[in-house]
């Protein structure tokens, strides 16, 4: 039996993404549509993705990291581009609507349902977490506490004790 190989450096299939490179498989399925997060009036992420695709695979990182900051104040839906429905009358409560034909892409709505962000490619972490904190009316990063993540032997060694 040969052993499975996954590298983000390529264009191969090794799963979902989600799972494989940024360890957080809570992300697929989505847990609200665009249509109910809209009708929610809650901020909402989209991110335009392929399981097939290395600057996929580098910005499911991303993805996941704005999960773990906003994922309870905002929808955040991850959309397989291959299972997408393109039809000639996209309704703007249906993702292919905002679908621009190239991956990765994200785009991020307000409360209203307006779009504040929409970007193709390896969109950075600030970029989108700055869109949120406009949304939120949080401070901004130069003015507020770093968000960080507890390391995995930090948060061990609480437990042990």
């Amino acid at each position: 039996m040969q052993p499975a190989l996954a590298t983000i450096d390529d264009d191969n299939y090794e799963g979902n993404i989600f799972m494989v490179y940024a360890g957080n498989g809570s992300l697929v399925p989505a847990q609200a549509t665009l249509a109910e997060a809209l009708a929610n009036h809650k901020p909402i992420m989209l991110a335009f993705y392929v399981d097939d695709s290395r600057d996929c695979k580098k910005f499911a990182i991303v993805i996941s990291r704005i999960q773990s900051y906003y994922g309870k104040a905002a929808e955040i839906i991850p959309v397989d581009v291959d299972r997408i429905e393109l039809e000639a009358k996209n309704s703007p409560t249906q993702p292919s609507y905002y679908y621009s034909g190239g991956v990765p892409q994200v785009v991020v709505f307000n409360q209203s349902g307006d779009v504040i962000l929409n970007k193709k490619g390896q969109v950075p972490f600030e970029e989108i977490d700055d869109k949120f904190r406009e949304v939120f009316d949080l401070l901004p990063r130069s003015e507020s506490a770093q968000l960080k993540r507890r390391s995995f032997n930090e948060f061990s060694s609480e437990l042990s004790e």
